[in-house]
């Protein structure tokens, strides 16, 4: 059996890791993960790369290759949810939310809209906070500092999560990022009416990647997800 090529989100790298080391030990087929932002990513399978499974952190970048004829159906597998990660002082985790996002005094930062679906979910998050406080959630949106996850952007360390590196290396005080890094650090969530939910979709490129597929959609795979801090997409 040939290798499986694997195009992943990076958001899926923690839970992924174990996710297909579980596969390969099931089918002894071997599978070789990239994982950076999904936009760039997509961005590249458009350009001429061919992996066999593309795992994308939102349903657009999936189905604009649909659209493209590139693939078929596009199969929601989990479910995230959008987070606020702050500097640990009781001024930013103490006070409301809100609060602290629309105060600024912080420097608040995201991932790269349009390459990272983690920054288009923040823009979501400014929407929400513009249409129940006019003119903060345009305040958020020029406030916000892109620094993650662009195709110009500096790399974050490897092992270590964008949020983390940011607030400690003093570039930002607050990263919007998502709820499954959670068991990694000290978030905080997002409650209604700014609640912002993430469907996480995949592609068939190859039907050589039929089985990894599966398994990512069954209970084992679901099972791992689950303990990595993503819903199961049927929650």
């Amino acid at each position: 059996m040939s290798d499986i090529l694997l195009f992943a989100a990076g958001s899926l790298r923690l839970a992924f890791t174990p996710l297909l080391s579980a596969f390969q030990r099931d089918t002894g087929q071997k599978v070789s993960a990239e994982f950076g932002p999904a936009g760039l990513l997509r961005q590249r399978i458009e350009n001429g790369e061919r992996p066999q499974l593309f795992a994308s952190a939102n349903v657009a970048h999936p189905q604009r290759l649909a659209d493209l004829g590139m693939t078929g159906a596009i199969q929601v597998f989990a479910r995230n949810r959008l987070c606020a990660t702050v500097r640990n002082v009781p001024a930013l985790t103490e006070r409301p939310l809100p609060e602290v996002l629309c105060d600024p005094r912080w420097r608040l930062a995201t991932s790269t809209p349009g390459a990272d679906p983690s920054g288009d979910y923040a823009l979501q998050l400014f929407e929400r906070c513009e249409q129940y406080w006019p003119g903060q959630g345009e305040a958020l949106r020029r406030r916000a500092l892109p620094l993650v996850g662009g195709i110009d952007s500096a790399p974050v360390p490897a092992g270590r999560l964008a949020a983390e590196y940011l607030i400690a290396g003093g570039q930002a005080d607050i990263f919007l990022g998502y709820a499954s890094y959670t068991p990694a650090l000290a978030v905080r969530p997002l409650a209604p009416p700014l609640d912002i939910e993430a469907d996480y979709g995949l592609c068939l490129l190859d039907d050589g990647a039929q089985r990894l597929a599966a398994f990512i959609l069954s209970e084992q795979g679901q099972d791992i997800l689950s303990r990595h801090g993503f819903m199961r997409r049927t929650e």
